[in-house]
Order: structure tokens, then C-alpha cells, then sequence
């Protein structure tokens, strides 16, 4: 009898063990396929940034990090948000501090922006994230920020019908999900990567919703990670901020 439970406990610390080796082997991969930062906005201070206070464009990752750095802030991360035209302008809403910027798109057209549904990431003044598709979102004055992109990457835990595992249309792209514990988490592929892919990334961290923020222009400055892209030529930037002592 001795030795069978032993038998038994040495077989389920095995199964244990393979368990957590096999997680760690996943991990690994998804390390290294995506560069990835989890926002707490009970913690982190988080903004989206447009225009300096002379009402220019920042345009790159490193025109706002030096722009904070005089302000004694330290960027901790930052990627590009949604779509932008070739003004750089935001394509679709943009609200900042509360203020619509730019109106909310509901008309149709072509390429990635219209691929519905598309959908809205935003942040309420009682720091809540959300995402929501373009047709299910409300606006109200207890938004904070948003950003209107497209298409959406999952809705309700389904990855988008049009995503087809597979195809051949590779991109590096960026993204934002909302993990089961309210947190966000921003993700970008580090290798060109197709649509469902990029979409089942977020489904197998448990999001229930996530939304795609752009393409081959995507850029992402995380430097705890050792991945410092400081360039770029977006219109809003989202960024994490903390204050020098």
C-alpha cells in the first residue's frame, strides 16, 4: 500500500511538472513571437498623446520621450494607437481629456479600418477599459480617452469571421485585449503574422474582446524588455508615463 501511493504521488508530480514545462514552452514561444506590456490602471498612468502644447503632432515614439523628459516624466512604454490619415489625423474617434477630437466613423469603405465590425478601445474617467464594437459603442462625458480602429481582432471571445487560419497575409501588426481581470494588455507581433493568428494570440490570454491598432507602421517602446523603437510617423501615441523624484 506504501508503495502504491507513492507510485501515486510520483505520477502526479510528473503530470505536474510536464504541465508546467509544457506552459513554460508556450510562453517561450509567445515571448518570443509578440512584444507585449499588461496595464493596470490602478497603478499606471496611461494617456493618449496627439499634440505637443504648441499644437504640433508628435508624430514619433521619440519626439514625445524627449517632450515628457522636460516635464520630468519618464516613458515607460509607448505604441502607436489607431489609424491615422495621411495628415495625421486620427481616422475615426479620437477623444482626448474628455473631448471629441474627432467624430465617431459609422460609414463604409475599403481596407482594414472597415472591415466590420470594427470597433472603439477607450477608457472612462473612473479608468475602466473597455472595447466595443463601432455599432455597440456609446459615447458620454465619463469617457476619457478613445481611439476608433479596425477591424475588430475578437468580440465575445470569438475571433472574427473573416480570419481565416492559415492565409498568407502577413503583416507585423499591433494590438489591445482586455484580460480577464480588467487589466490591458498591448501587443505587437515581433515577425510578420496573419490576422487569425495575431487574433488567437488574445484569445489564448482569455480576452474576451481585443482590437487591431494598425500594421507594418507599428512601432513599440518598451525598454524593460530591451525593445526601444523610437521612431515612427503616427498620429495619437499611447504611452505610460512615470515621474522623475
Amino acid at each position: 500500500m506504501f508503495q502504491i501511493k507513492n507510485s501515486l504521488c510520483l505520477g502526479v508530480f510528473l503530470i505536474a511538472i510536464t504541465i508546467q514545462l509544457a506552459t513554460a514552452q508556450t510562453n517561450t514561444k509567445a515571448d518570443d513571437k509578440f512584444i507585449s506590456y499588461v496595464v493596470d490602471l490602478k497603478s499606471d498612468e496611461l494617456k493618449f498623446y496627439w499634440k505637443n502644447d504648441k499644437k504640433e503632432i508628435f508624430r514619433s515614439i521619440e519626439n514625445l520621450k524627449n517632450w515628457l523628459k522636460k516635464r520630468n516624466k519618464t516613458l515607460k512604454f509607448a505604441t502607436n494607437s489607431g489609424m491615422n490619415k495621411n495628415d495625421n489625423s486620427p481616422q475615426g474617434l479620437y477623444i482626448e481629456n474628455q473631448e471629441t477630437i474627432v467624430p465617431l466613423d459609422t460609414s463604409n469603405g475599403n481596407g482594414n479600418f472597415y472591415l466590420q465590425p470594427n470597433g472603439v478601445f477607450y477608457i472612462t474617467t473612473n479608468n475602466e477599459a473597455n472595447i466595443s464594437t463601432t455599432k455597440n459603442f456609446k459615447n458620454s462625458t465619463t469617457i476619457k480617452y478613445a481611439t476608433q480602429s479596425g477591424p475588430m481582432l475578437l468580440i465575445n471571445g470569438q475571433i472574427h469571421s473573416a480570419f481565416k487560419e492559415g492565409t498568407a497575409n502577413l503583416n507585423i501588426r499591433n494590438g489591445v485585449g482586455i484580460l480577464p481581470n480588467n487589466k490591458i494588455i498591448f501587443a505587437m507581433s515581433k515577425e510578420e503574422i496573419n490576422f487569425y493568428d495575431f487574433s488567437n494570440y488574445f484569445k489564448s490570454l482569455g480576452c474576451k474582446n481585443a482590437l487591431y491598432l494598425d500594421g507594418f507602421v507599428s512601432q513599440t517602446y518598451l525598454p524593460e524588455k530591451n525593445w526601444t523603437q523610437n521612431d515612427g510617423n503616427f498620429g495619437v501615441i499611447i504611452g505610460i508615463t512615470t515621474s522623475k523624484k
